[in-house]
């Protein structure tokens, strides 16, 4: 089954066409990397898919309901984190999520059991102070609680991990990882390593046009490779190496060509 269905949209600003009859689908259950560089169209597209832009043509199914421009009531199957969070700073974790979960229409009872339990998903338990004095991290690990608070079909990221330091993106995958199987992740960015460690299925956009799509085991990409490959200026230094080695007792059992990386593949399907 697939949560986000995306037909042929199309979005142009000033003239310039951003989105170029752009065709996609998530299934459920997966953490889906849509990928491309900054500009590439990845945010105008998940705004569209919020209802938040209005698209020139095209259509979008969110579990199998379709999106309307301004009035989409699919929005109630969706959690959102974009890139930078807004807080009212003067409030504590606790509160921000009891504002937000009645603003989603939630008792207080499941305000409370739901805020207490994203807060210790997200490593924010103990955190009792003002969001104002957050760091950037903790802030984007509050968004993430804030997104997950109605327990969403779909989960939007959108480039959570771009302006952080390498604990605070390890957090935010460390999240994503955890939910993975719970809810239906799109996870939008350009850093590649990030998408090689948690996505099943990836998009990659260019130009406003989608030019790959497919699951990351199709990809022949490593994951965690202890493989060490060594280059050499000439063939016969290499054949050398492996005479030296074969006369002390280290002859190899097999060979194997390399794996492709993500970026590789990245930097083919944009050329």
């Amino acid at each position: 089954m697939s949560i986000l269905t995306i037909k042929n949209l199309t979005k142009s600003f000033g003239g310039r066409k951003v989105l170029d009859s752009i065709s996609f689908s998530v299934p459920e259950n997966c953490v889906f990397g849509f990928i491309g560089a900054n500009g590439a169209g990845k945010t105008t597209t998940m705004k569209i898919v919020l209802g938040l832009l209005a698209a020139d043509s095209g259509e979008i199914e969110v579990c199998g309901e379709r999106v309307h421009f301004g009035a989409t009531k699919t929005n109630r199957l969706i959690g959102y984190l974009p890139d930078v969070p807004e807080f009212y700073n003067y409030m504590r974790p606790k509160e921000y999520l009891k504002l937000c979960g009645e603003i989603k229409g939630l008792g207080n009872p499941t305000i409370k059991e739901r805020s207490e339990r994203l807060l210790a998903l997200v490593g924010l338990s103990d955190a009792n102070r003002k969001i104002g004095g957050f760091s950037r991290g903790m802030k984007q690990r509050l968004g993430m609680a804030q997104a997950l608070l109605s327990e969403p079909k779909l989960l939007i990221c959108d480039e959570p991990t771009s302006a952080l330091d390498p604990m605070g993106r390890k957090d935010i995958l460390d999240i994503l990882h955890q939910i993975k199987g719970k809810t239906t992740v799109v996870f939008s960015t350009h850093i590649l390593s990030d998408v090689e460690r948690i996505c099943d299925r990836i998009a990659v956009i260019s130009d406003g046009k989608i030019v790959l799509e497919n699951d990351m085991s199709d990809l022949n990409v490593p994951h965690n490779s202890k493989t060490i490959t060594f280059d050499f200026a000439n063939e016969v230094d290499s054949d050398e190496v492996m005479q030296v080695l074969t006369e002390r007792g280290f002859a190899p059992t097999g060979y194997e060509t390399p794996a492709t990386s993500i970026e590789d593949i990245y930097l083919e399907a944009i050329v």
